[in-house]
Formats: structure tokens, C-alpha cells, sequence
């Protein structure tokens, strides 16, 4: 059976994701620069719900090269998660040479004991994909969530194959990005990824206000539970390869 992993970033997320039967939630804050770490309370919000969830790690937008601070603050940030109840969290980190940073993935790691890691979309941005997921496995990461080192998983289905089929059963490969219940059930089938992440969003309808031109942003967008419902229908209509 597939997994479907929503990822959300308001306390109306966590409650469409529960009520829709999402089998695990990724946490964020700022989803529209990819997700930054969330707040305690909505930590301690999620945690209150029925689904497994996992916090994003990351201290700021841009690049994922961080200095000796942003990892004191990563530390310190996993420690809230496990106060929170949280399942685990969401990592990753690069060097300039295009290889994840090593030393700090394995930092972070020694804090995570007994929590779910996820090594996140980082990763489609190393050199040697097959390399860093052998790297992976040994670092004690549960999944990698991965587009296939491509903008969207659908377009990236081929190295996605490539990856289930190196893991062979030892670390999880999530697909993630453009994932949706049109396109889920052809990305199962021709990767036999058995674990797809999807934010499953509808643009806000709040009405128009004067906050965007003060630059405080516009509203986020809504979890729709239709949506997820019908991505994990369309993932679970797809029979087991293994």
C-alpha cells in the first residue's frame, strides 16, 4: 500500500490532513520558499492530532550551506520538535562541492535518537545521487524525499526508478513535487516508489486586503481534504510491484 505524506504549514493544514487520512504530515513553515521550520505551537498543535508528523529543520530560506549558528539553532530546533511529541523531523545540508555535508548531517543525527529522519529535496541537488543515498542509509535517514534530481517527480520518474531500485527495501524513497491524483497512479507504476508527498493546496479565498503592500504576504493557501482524499485513493488503486 502507498503512503501519502502532506506536507502543511497552518493549523488548518493539520486538521484537513487529519480528517482526509493522510498517513503522515510534514510540518513546515513558509511553503512558498520551500518550507522553513515551523513554530512550537504548531508543532505542539500537530502533535495533538492523530498523524504521524515530521518538522521541517531548516533556519532560513536560500541556500542549504550553513554556517557553525544555523546549526546550533538546527540542533536546538530538533530538540523542540521531540519536547513537541513530534514523530521526527526533515534535514539536509550540502557543501559547495555539490555533496551533502556529511559532518553536519551526522551532527544532527546524534540529536535525532529514536525519531524518524527524512533527508529532504537537498538532496536533488547533489552530484552523485546513487553515492549520497549509500551515504543515507548509513547515516540512519528512514526516507529521502526526492524528485528524481528534476523540478517535478513526474518529469524526474526515471532516476526515481533508479533510486527505489538501488534502496532495494533499505531506506524509503519518497516522491515528492507535482504530485497529484492525476498523475500518481503513472509515477507509481513506472518507479515503483511506494511513498509520494503532495501539498494538495487551493489558493486561499480570504477577499483582497491591504497587507501585501505593507509586505507582510499574502494569505497562505488552503489544504483541501478533497484533494488529499483523492491523491490516497488514487495511490492505494495501484497494486504492489514488490
Amino acid at each position: 500500500m502507498t503512503r501519502v505524506e502532506i506536507c502543511v504549514e497552518t493549523p488548518q493544514g493539520i486538521a484537513a490532513a487529519n480528517a482526509a487520512g493522510a498517513d503522515r504530515i510534514e510540518l513546515c513553515a513558509s511553503l512558498e520558499v520551500g518550507g522553513l521550520t515551523p513554530s512550537a505551537g504548531l508543532m505542539r498543535q500537530a502533535a495533538r492530532g492523530d498523524v504521524a508528523t515530521l518538522a521541517m529543520i531548516r533556519p532560513r530560506s536560500g541556500s542549504f550551506i550553513f554556517d557553525d549558528d544555523e546549526a546550533a539553532v538546527m540542533v536546538d530546533d530538533i530538540r523542540t520538535a521531540r519536547e513537541c511529541g513530534l514523530k521526527g523531523v526533515v534535514l539536509g545540508a550540502i557543501r559547495p562541492d555539490g555533496n551533502l555535508d556529511h559532518d553536519l548531517l551526522l551532527h544532527l543525527s546524534g540529536h535525532c535518537t529514536g525519531m524518524e529522519r527524512t533527508l529532504h529535496r537537498v538532496f536533488d541537488l547533489v552530484r552523485d545521487p546513487a553515492a549520497e543515498l549509500e551515504f543515507a542509509i548509513k547515516a540512519g535517514f528512514t526516507r529521502i524525499l526526492t524528485s528524481g534530481q528534476r523540478p517535478t517527480a513526474p518529469q524526474g520518474q526515471e532516476c526515481l526508478a533508479l533510486l527505489h531500485a538501488q534502496a532495494a527495501g533499505r531506506i524509503a524513497i519518497l516522491a515528492g513535487s507535482g504530485v497529484n491524483a492525476g498523475n500518481v497512479g503513472a509515477l507509481i507504476r513506472a518507479t515503483g516508489v511506494r511513498e509520494v508527498h503532495a501539498s494538495c493546496r487551493r489558493p486561499a479565498s480570504s477577499p483582497a486586503t491591504e497587507e501585501g503592500e505593507f509586505g507582510f504576504g499574502p494569505m497562505p493557501g488552503q489544504t483541501d481534504p478533497a484533494a488529499i482524499r483523492a491523491l490516497i485513493n488514487a495511490a492505494q488503486s495501484v497494486p504492489s510491484q514488490d
